[in-house]
């Protein structure tokens, strides 16, 4: 649809209406978007970015639907929320008052409102005393929206971790974004103004050569590929594409010496499709080895959620059959001793809210 959309030939065709089509709108609506494809596909079809680029067009100058605005501006919500995050968390979970945000944001009613964390990491950093000596050098964690005010317990953790290395951890103390929600509603104008403020505030890093640790996958990838498709020639994007790397990254390929403690413990892995298409696991698995982890990776695919694919309306038995398929039997089936790991806040998240109750991944 997509092709004949495009091509000229087609127009007074099948597809004669161009970006405007609700044909091709239709058929991408069950998209996840999840980037799987560009790994899978031998021709690196990357459909998550065809489906941005055709919402962006599509929905120029136009109303958009509700879940473009609540999830789309998620950062620039959380951002809000975290002034007051208890009173927000209580709202948004009160009876009344949370159906009513979810039904005027596009939310399925079965999805619970992600809880917002007391304190973000930005806000727990600031007020600590650098640990280690540093004797590596400095590296920049990413305070991406996800790990910054739903789930900060993974970047103090992340922040132990690099310091026990060796590395002085370095964090923005300012609002800051790579644009994700945007790029994935379609919303390129706005997200090309957050990332371009972004790359700014990271450039005294960038142009040290200091190197930027992404612990949310989506976020990282954005850096590592889509940061490059949006400003093709700039050189400092150029550079986060080269400096950014996960943290299983700079463990094994960074930091020479450097022997994990010993976990002996089996562990059943969920792997983002961002970090399956983009990033790769061969450094997360041999940290994972070299750190006496009996590591299971599920051949599940994508955890259905695939960020506010399965929040939205009507995509709620899609984003559940997803996971039933190999993901959450499972989760039911792992002993209570095995550890379920999933370094996606949406698959973490998944795991949570579906049928494997009693799982926190």
């Amino acid at each position: 649809l997509l092709f004949e959309m495009l091509d000229g030939t087609a127009r007074g065709g099948a597809i004669g209406d161009g970006w405007r089509s609700t044909a091709v709108r239709d058929a991408l609506d069950l998209c996840l978007a999840c980037k799987g494809c560009k790994a899978d596909c031998p021709v690196n079809v990357d459909m998550a970015t065809y489906k941005a680029e055709f919402l962006s067009h599509h929905y120029a100058g136009r109303l958009r639907p509700r879940a473009h605005y609540s999830m789309g501006w998620l950062p620039a919500m959380a951002a809000v929320a975290g002034l007051t995050p208890r009173v927000v968390n209580a709202l948004a979970h009160a009876p009344g008052v949370g159906r009513l945000a979810k039904a005027m944001g596009g939310v399925d009613q079965r999805r619970d409102v992600p809880v917002f964390a007391r304190e973000s990491f930005q806000r727990w950093f600031a007020g600590r005393t650098p640990g280690g000596d540093g004797s590596r050098g400095e590296v920049v964690l990413w305070p991406d929206t996800f790990t910054n005010h739903f789930h900060p317990g993974v970047a103090r953790a992340a922040v132990e971790v690099l310091e026990a290395a060796g590395w002085r951890v370095r964090v923005p103390d300012r609002p800051v974004c790579c644009g994700l929600t945007w790029i994935s509603t379609g919303q390129l104008g706005v997200a090309k103004r957050v990332l371009r403020r972004s790359v700014q505030v990271l450039r005294p890093y960038l142009r040290a050569g200091t190197r930027v640790v992404g612990l949310e996958p989506s976020c990282t990838a954005v850096f590592r590929s889509d940061a490059r498709e949006l400003f093709p020639a700039d050189d400092d994007v150029m550079r986060l594409r080269e400096q950014t790397v996960t943290l299983a990254e700079l463990l094994h390929e960074h930091s020479p010496g450097w022997r994990p403690p010993r976990v002996p413990a089996h562990a059943l892995i969920q792997t983002h499709c961002h970090h399956h298409a983009i990033l790769g696991t061969a450094a997360d698995q041999a940290v994972l080895a070299a750190a006496g982890v009996d590591a299971e990776f599920l051949d599940s695919g994508c955890c259905g959620l695939a960020g506010n694919f399965g929040f939205e309306q009507g995509h709620y038995e899609v984003s559940e059959a997803c996971a039933e398929r190999v993901l959450l039997p499972a989760v039911r089936d792992a002993d209570d001793r095995d550890v379920i790991l999933a370094d996606g806040f949406s698959c973490r998240t998944q795991v949570q809210q579906s049928a494997a109750a009693g799982r926190t991944a």
